[in-house]
């Protein structure tokens, strides 16, 4: 069983934050992940601004970072995996950029977080990441957040 937290932070609740923590516990799921601990934060471009600046040296805000944490005694209980920020801003220009709808993109910032957790990383275009996040954002398809 997965443990998923989801909150915010210098946003209004969006009110669909307990479909987001179901929809990320589906994503874990299907990709055969247990017991993982896993944090999400929906946020706005000046937090993840500030944190893109402070652990990548990239000043300027991003749709999602994934930060990763090194599993300690991981015998009994969950693993804690990471967490997840998002910027709803960004995601929302982002959507409407590809003109698809804001909860399509969520998903997909949600899957690519999660990839990222595992390990996986797309600057090698050969590595299939962002294919592999295609695949499992249309194999959950029916699954709502908003």
């Amino acid at each position: 069983m997965n443990d998923v937290e989801v909150a915010s932070a210098g946003i209004d609740d969006p009110g669909w934050m307990r479909r987001c923590r179901r929809f990320a516990a589906r994503v874990l799921s299907a990709r055969g992940i247990d017991r993982w601990e896993l944090s999400i934060l929906l946020t706005d471009d000046a937090t993840i601004r500030e944190l893109n600046r402070r652990y990548r040296a990239v000043d300027a805000p991003t749709d999602v970072l994934s930060f990763s944490q090194t599993p300690q005694n991981t015998e009994k209980g969950t693993v804690p995996a990471g967490d997840i920020v998002i910027s709803v801003e960004t995601m929302g220009r982002n959507a409407r950029a590809r003109r698809i709808p804001q909860e399509e993109e969520l998903q997909r910032l949600l899957i690519h977080g999660i990839l990222h957790l595992e390990g996986m990383d797309h600057e090698d275009e050969k590595s299939g990441m962002i294919e592999l996040q295609e695949s499992i954002l249309k194999s959950l398809k029916k699954e709502r957040i908003s």
